[in-house]
């Protein structure tokens, strides 16, 4: 598999809709940077979200709105709540 910003924006909006939980989202990207290639045009950017998305199960890091903002704005969307 090869990981590309929209598979990345898809998993992380799953998140924010709960249609995933946190769980589930940790063990992807765990093993996307175990088993998935990244998208060579953005290769960092895929892999250190992934690698920060990995280590959210730690309480240390967790994963707050401001972090999946934040990262979605990286990956060149902007989100709103209404």
């Amino acid at each position: 598999m090869v990981v590309t910003k929209r598979i990345l924006v898809d998993m992380l909006l799953q998140y924010i809709n709960r249609t995933i939980d946190l769980s589930s989202l940790v063990n992807w990207a765990e093993e996307m940077l175990i088993e998935a290639e990244f998208e060579e045009k953005n290769f960092q950017l895929l892999r250190d979200i992934v690698a920060r998305i990995g280590l959210s199960d730690v309480r240390e890091f967790g994963l707050t709105w401001d972090d999946c903002y934040d990262y979605l704005h990286k990956l060149g969307y902007d989100i709103r709540v209404e």
